[in-house]
């Protein structure tokens, strides 16, 4: 009943066009376990059609390792990144919500509500 309700007060959405339109020939999924770094692969990381960045992990300052495309970011609520820097205007934001907790903070976020 809980997610019912949630699900009436979200607006419907559909992907954006830019990414609706996209032949997803080539993506990389970016994780935040610091195993890129000194790695020096942005250049290449740049290159994809899709760029799937996980959690928190910070793009700025590390762009010779990460990157600096961002197509969609995932993560749980408690991992969203902090800095507006790291939610670039072109990219996609997803929560990833599957705790009775991540159902509240939804709620809050759409009704505008502190938690």
């Amino acid at each position: 009943d809980k997610l019912k309700n949630l699900l009436e007060l979200l607006p419907e959405h559909d992907l954006p066009e830019d990414l609706k339109s996209k032949h997803c020939k080539r993506c990389v999924v970016v994780g935040s376990g610091g195993i890129l770094h000194g790695s020096e692969l942005g250049h290449l990381l740049n290159q994809f059609d899709i760029v799937i960045r996980l959690n928190d992990a910070p793009v700025q300052g590390y762009t010779d390792d990460v990157g600096n495309k961002t197509t969609i970011r995932m993560t749980y609520p408690e991992g969203a990144p902090l800095s507006e820097h790291e939610y670039p205007p072109a990219s996609l934001f997803v929560a990833v919500l599957f705790k009775s907790v991540d159902f509240n903070w939804l709620e809050a976020m759409v009704k505008n509500e502190t938690l």
